[in-house]
């Protein structure tokens, strides 16, 4: 869903961070391992599931609450493998011609994203089935999956002039719809829970949008800044969809609540409304069309964007952050995991302008007493030089990874890629099957 790329960072003794797609944990990599962590208590404490020692990592994305991970590391940036933490082995591996900018996963799905091409795995089984070749240079790796199986679609910068986001039916394997979301190139996507709306910014970030994902119809307009152009590093949907959220290079993490009642209503402002909503935000929303009717394009398209609802002020700038909303123990928090070693844990206000509270500071650089490891038999480390088959064992030959294509529509197997595979699993275990699904658990539970 959300990753930190270009690990310079790790010299400095920073950490790369990142949530999984439904926000229930965290991962936490640093120059000697990773860890993750439960985020069903985080208003006290960070229960740890899993820590191992490995190559410093570039990319690591874990399956929902499964024990399925994806892992790059900086020794080998164009291999990705693909393991079961808790069984510590390795499922499967594979190379690619250039190094791996960033990896998508869902339940159906394994997306990997190079700078001109990307690659549609199966996850049942991991074989390759569809690329996207020649897509517009994309240094930042920048893409997105929804984690929704009913609405799965990818989304990837279609210009490198312009703000246009591409998307992509990863499960019938054919472009869906174009969306000029931007005059300007674009820096953030992010798909809501149920993958029908995807929210965008561009270079310049000061205007996010919230495009409908299947006809591509702008549904909001949302104001982070009026003059002050910033990189916006994360946008995220709230796990309701109530919400969104960004983070920039700035100190200021900001929110906005996507009103859907209160567009509806100002849209159609005939129908029945009470008291307190004409004269709340629908009211404002009428007042704003009627105004702007009478202003020049420029003015009116500031005066109907969205402001934030709350926002967050952080203590310092230039430390990149990834941002979520979610609901825990029947509360909603905003979680904030910096690159500088912290996960920032925040009440969200009902009221728009208050503060958001800090309830939590969990320093993710400390090795906590509290932690639950998990308890093996084996010392083996996590499959990162093990020839191990979840699908059989070690030396079971691969399985056939063939997929090209040409232009931004690609195309399915043809056996010219440039995809080299070992361990593939051909014919997935009960084990395996259970782990994609998300049966076995391990550690804590998310609540």
């Amino acid at each position: 869903m959300m990753s930190l790329l270009g690990r310079t960072d790790v010299d400095a003794g920073e950490v790369f961070v990142n949530f999984n797609q439904n926000i229930t944990s965290l991962a936490v990599a640093t120059s000697g391992g990773y860890s993750l962590y439960s985020l069903g208590s985080v208003d006290s404490t960070l229960d740890k599931i899993y820590h191992t020692k490995s190559d410093e990592l570039f990319l690591i994305e874990r399956l929902f609450e499964s024990s399925l991970v994806a892992i790059v590391s900086q020794r080998a940036p164009r291999k990705l493998k693909v393991c079961h933490f808790k069984k510590q082995s390795e499922i499967c591996n594979y190379s690619y011609a250039n190094t791996i900018l960033a990896v998508k996963l869902n339940r159906e799905r394994l997306i990997v994203c190079l700078e001109e091409s990307l690659y549609i795995h199966n996850i049942q089984d991991m074989k390759v089935v569809h690329t996207i070749r020649d897509t517009p240079c994309n240094p930042q790796g920048l893409c997105a999956l929804s984690s929704s199986s009913e609405h799965c679609y990818l989304a990837y910068p279609g210009s490198v002039t312009a703000g246009e986001v591409q998307i992509f039916d990863a499960i019938n394997l054919h472009a869906k719809t174009m969306i000029p979301a931007h005059d300007t190139p674009l820096a953030a996507l992010a798909f809501s829970p149920s993958g029908t709306e995807i929210a965008t910014a561009s270079e310049r970030g000061t205007v996010i949008r919230v495009f409908s994902s299947q006809d591509g119809s702008r549904l909001f307009e949302l104001r982070r800044g009026l003059k002050r152009c910033v990189s916006i590093v994360s946008l995220s949907f709230s796990t309701c969809a109530e919400y969104l959220v960004s983070s920039s290079n700035t100190e200021t993490v900001h929110i906005f609540r996507l009103d859907r009642s209160a567009t509806e209503t100002a849209e159609g402002h005939g129908s029945k409304q009470s008291s307190d909503d004409w004269m709340g935000y629908s009211f404002f929303r009428f007042l704003s069309k009627t105004v702007t009717s009478y202003l020049p394009t420029q003015v009116t398209d500031v005066f109907s964007q969205g402001r934030a609802f709350a926002s967050v002020t952080l203590p310092e700038a230039g430390v990149r952050r990834m941002c979520a909303i979610t609901t825990i123990q029947k509360q909603l928090r905003l979680l904030i995991a910096s690159q500088d070693g912290y996960l920032y844990v925040y009440s969200i206000p009902t009221v728009e302008g208050a503060e958001c509270q800090l309830i939590k500071r969990h320093d993710l650089r400390l090795e906590d007493h509290y932690a639950m490891d998990i308890k093996v038999d084996s010392p083996q480390t996590l499959g990162l030089n093990s020839g191990v088959s979840i699908g059989g064992a070690a030396g079971v030959p691969p399985s056939s990874a063939g997929a090209a294509g040409a232009g931004t529509g690609g195309s399915g197997g043809d056996g010219k890629s440039a995809v080299s595979v070992t361990g593939g699993v051909d014919k997935p275990s009960s084990s395996y099957a259970s782990a994609v699904k998300g049966d076995d658990p391990v550690g804590p539970s998310s609540a």
